[in-house]
């Protein structure tokens, strides 16, 4: 036999070797997730057997990924978008010597980072996930990155069939074929079965397979059980070029266990007792846990050209002149430019608003570091979190009130300890004419909910520009609420700001009450303490520029000092600047008069509608006299 001949034999003996060592370990991974759901009694055994070939080939095949640097760049990124298969994930990661195997029966304790669906608590994940549709997105955000940095690595996403209903999965899609991310693989697995019925396609893959091909994508249909298949897939989507891939894996929910395969009824419930024995002897004849298997999960490829580190320095000071006015939507922009300047890690998003945002100032002169997310603010908050997650600055950008329909996408980016900065512009009833649907009056007591959030709202150039810089190094979620109309400059450029901070911008030893504003209001609450100054009755007055966290010591001491507070917001009266005052008061003996937009706006001038929905500098005035009797 020739030496050719006989590395052909070798070579197809290692192969026959690997996929049956796959093999075991999809049922070692199908143990696990059984046992550990058992010891934990909670969680979803099914849906992670359904997935664990694709798992077992994916991490001891194709995924490069140095275990000892999980924040390597260079490494391939996982994002589990099933996130209820988190037991799998947790085998695999055990499996491949992330942490002992023994770790595993500790899942969804209090006291363990083996959580019900992924979080960064546990250092192997980037991203949270569990709120289905979301994985897609943060993949995008992760293989953009990869691409504008010239990294040689892939970004896998596994997703659920049941999770594809989402529409942000196809805000997702329609995106990274756009962009031509052919860095970017989803595996879709399609188990047929949802939580509480079938899932609209069942194992109609063509039609799933329609679907991503009409967004662009390039697609491969397999058998997800069948090793040599999900080999063969891998390979192909590691070659595709110009465009994104997506494997379409029929597979079964619970599979490898009699009972348990295709069968209703199993979502979301651990097998206990008797049923639990019954299946770990279905699996055991081909599990093998004893035999040391000759699979191991492939390291990250090197780079041609280093990578360039991080580089931040100062961003060059505001600088307005006495008598100027600027909009704090236009001073953002002004900024975001600054900062990119000095920031080579900062990115900016937008939803279509640039040129209202002026996020359009950043894109001019960092196009390589702009994404366009077209009006889809879903994709765009978790392409922002994704971005985050391979620690990019991300500035995302749109108006208010469209980021209320990213809000469960915010949420998530808090739970992943994203540090993304939001940018909502066209605040309240001032933008005018427009109308309701474009006014921003929940956005206040929306980012105030987020955990950890930092909310931000600038009533000047100045402010606002400083603000941008202090939320690019605020961690967590910053959002920076922006308005439309011009207003006066305030404070001197070099002016600085805090988080948690306010500024008392009037005062004397006379005054008799205190307004809060922020924003445009406060303009208005400057205006209607010089009319009441010419009634005799001298009033404070505190830009309340950080309102989450609260200055609440400078909200006591106004308190302590005139007795009176009235509080002033271009937003509805629940959850916003009102509240955040009260709650700092609520301690002090202080009477207190809570002005905010009540009833359903309209079309109309911005000083009409001011003074329409109780806002106005007038509406203070009375506010004031009626406080004081």
């Amino acid at each position: 036999m020739g030496q050719q001949q006989q590395q052909q034999i070798d070579f197809l003996e290692d192969r026959d070797q690997r996929v049956n060592d796959l093999r075991i370990m999809a049922n070692r991974l199908r143990r696990h997730s059984l046992e550990m759901t058992a010891a934990s009694r909670s969680g979803h055994p099914t849906t992670c057997m359904s997935c664990a070939d694709l798992m077992a080939a994916l991490f001891f095949y194709s995924l490069r990924f140095d275990l000892k640097d999980p924040k390597n760049p260079l490494n391939d990124r996982f994002i589990l978008s099933k996130g209820h298969a988190a037991p799998a994930l947790w085998a695999a990661l055990a499996e491949a010597g992330a942490f002992p195997v023994e770790h595993l029966q500790t899942l969804r304790r209090i006291d363990s980072d083996l959580e019900g669906h992924p979080t960064p608590r546990n250092r192997f994940v980037d991203i949270a996930t569990g709120s289905l549709g979301q994985g897609l997105s943060a993949g995008v955000g992760m293989a953009l990155n990869s691409k504008t940095n010239w990294i040689d690595n892939r970004i896998w996403v596994l997703l659920g069939d049941g999770e594809i209903a989402e529409g942000a999965v196809w805000e997702a899609a329609s995106l990274a074929s756009w962009y031509k991310l052919d860095n970017l693989v989803a595996i879709i697995d399609i188990n047929a079965q949802g939580q509480s019925q079938r899932t609209m396609f069942e194992h109609d893959l063509e039609s799933i397979e329609n679907r991503f091909k009409s967004f662009g994508w390039q697609t491969y249909q397999i058998n997800g059980h069948e090793i040599e298949q999900i080999l063969e897939a891998y390979e192909w989507a590691s070659h595709v070029q110009e465009r994104p891939a997506a494997i379409l894996a029929w597979t079964e929910k619970g599979r490898g266990v009699s009972f348990l395969s295709d069968k209703d009824g199993w979502h979301g419930k651990p097998v206990m007792g008797e049923d639990l024995e019954r299946a770990l002897r279905e699996l055991e004849a081909d599990t093998q846990p004893s035999r040391p298997l000759a699979i191991a999960m492939p390291s990250p490829g090197a780079q041609d050209s280093p990578l360039d580190p991080p580089q931040r320095s100062e961003m060059e000071p505001p600088a307005y002149g006495d008598g100027d006015s600027i909009a704090t939507r236009r001073a953002y922009g002004v900024a975001l430019r600054k900062l990119g300047a000095v920031s080579n890690d900062v990115f900016a998003l937008d939803g279509d608003t640039k040129n209202s945002t002026y996020s359009q100032d950043f894109q001019a002169d960092f196009p390589q570091r702009f994404i366009e997310c077209y009006i889809a603010e879903q994709n765009m908050v978790g392409v922002a979190a994704g971005l985050s997650a391979v620690g990019k600055v991300a500035f995302a950008s749109t108006f208010a009130a469209f980021l209320t329909r990213a809000y469960d996408q915010i949420r998530m980016a808090a739970i992943s300890r994203s540090n993304l900065n939001l940018c909502g512009s066209h605040a309240g009833v001032s933008i005018g004419e427009d109308g309701p649907s474009q006014m921003g009056l929940e956005d206040l007591a929306m980012m105030r909910a987020i955990a950890e959030s930092t909310v931000f709202y600038p009533s000047d150039g100045v402010s606002a520009e400083r603000i941008v810089a202090l939320a690019a190094e605020t961690p967590g979620i910053c959002y920076i609420r922006t308005t439309r109309p011009a207003t006066p400059i305030l404070y001197s450029n070099d002016e600085s700001f805090v988080v948690g901070g306010s500024k008392v911008v009037r005062r004397s030893d006379d005054d008799r009450v205190t307004l809060v504003g922020a924003g445009i209001t406060l303009h208005e609450a400057l205006a209607a303490s010089d009319q009441l100054q010419a009634e005799g009755i001298a009033a404070r007055v505190i830009d309340l520029y950080c309102v989450k966290p609260v200055d609440a010591e400078t909200l006591r001491q106004a308190a302590r000092d005139t007795g009176c507070i009235v509080t002033v917001e271009d937003h509805y009266p629940e959850g916003g600047l009102g509240d955040a005052v009260l709650g700092a008061l609520a301690d002090e003996e202080v009477r207190v008069r809570k002005l905010a937009v009540t009833g359903l706006p309209q079309s109309g001038a911005p000083d009409e509608l001011r003074d329409a929905f109780g806002i106005s500098r007038g509406k203070i005035v009375a506010a004031v006299k009626e406080l004081l009797g």
